[in-house]
């Protein structure tokens, strides 16, 4: 069995945080009574050699999860990775290969290409963001918006693409919303707040909706500040305000017509929710050889 690491500068997750994920999802689809299909019509002892096989141009993220379906119903399973995540392949490519008891490899087949899809989805679209945004220093990053109990698997896929993660959780720091500011009073008090509360290794991010707040917020100096919703007029603005003091994020009404003129503003950073929670199922087939 081979599984060659992803590519270089990008580490791969341990087989511990993904193998319960896909077991879950294995048990989903088993049921309470296994593949009553492949037990009609395959011989018990039967073997399968197939490969998995991208049907268009794409980044690729999860092949584990490929391997780890296939050996959690037959520890036995070869698999052979032919590509890394966060590999770019053409329509044809072949990216594993697994040879498996037969009835075990058929009914984990969906699960394995239902996240080997969903997961080079994610990558491909974040490559295409990456892309529209080459020539500027303006970084593309994820969201909380994604899917429940995928959110690392999910995250793992937008590093695959070449983007950035956001926070990963509400606890590994602090993003101040419109929301707690309304529950504050303000920008200002809000900051004041967090910086009594935070520790120092903790990073403060605030989200604000106009440059009269962006003035509020610089004046407490968080780590970063969100733009929401800002035009590109105000965008241009906000850069020139911040003078390089705080780090800033674009973010709402980004897509892949309009990243580029935001990204061309001078924001260092972009945040882009459709990343995990709108990508396209990437087509991959699972072929007998």
């Amino acid at each position: 069995m081979t599984h060659p690491a992803p590519r270089p500068g990008l580490a791969p997750l341990p087989d511990l945080l993904i193998e319960p994920i896909v077991r879950a999802a294995l048990a989903e689809d088993l049921g309470r009574a296994g593949d009553i299909t492949a037990q009609a019509c395959i011989a018990p002892d039967a073997r399968l050699a197939a490969a998995f096989v991208a049907r268009k141009p794409g980044v690729i993220a999860g092949l584990a999860c490929a391997r780890l379906a296939m050996t959690a119903l037959d520890p036995r399973a070869g698999f052979e990775t032919r590509v890394a995540d966060g590999e770019a392949v053409t329509a044809g490519t072949v990216l594993a290969v697994v040879e498996a008891n037969a009835q075990a490899a058929l009914s984990a087949e969906r699960t394995a290409l239902n996240l080997l899809c969903h997961l080079s989805g994610v990558a491909s679209l974040t490559a295409a963001y990456v892309a529209e945004t080459a020539g500027t220093h303006a970084r593309i990053l994820d969201t909380r918006k994604t899917t429940p109990l995928l959110r690392a698997l999910e995250k793992y896929a937008v590093r695959c693409g070449g983007g950035g993660n956001h926070r990963f959780g509400l606890d590994d720091a602090i993003l101040i919303k419109d929301n707690h500011v309304a529950a504050c009073g303000g920008v200002g008090e809000a900051l004041r707040r967090v910086r009594a509360h935070a520790g120092h290794m903790v990073r403060i991010e605030v989200e604000v909706d106009s440059l009269a707040q962006l003035a509020e917020a610089l004046e407490h100096r968080p780590d970063v500040i969100m733009l929401d919703n800002f035009t590109l007029v105000d965008l241009r603005a906000a850069v020139a305000m911040a003078s390089g003091r705080v780090a800033l994020e674009a973010s709402g009404g980004v897509d892949l017509t309009t990243v580029r003129d935001i990204a061309r503003t001078g924001v260092d950073f972009i945040s882009v929710g459709a990343l995990t929670h709108s990508a396209p199922v990437f087509d991959i087939g699972l072929d007998a050889i």
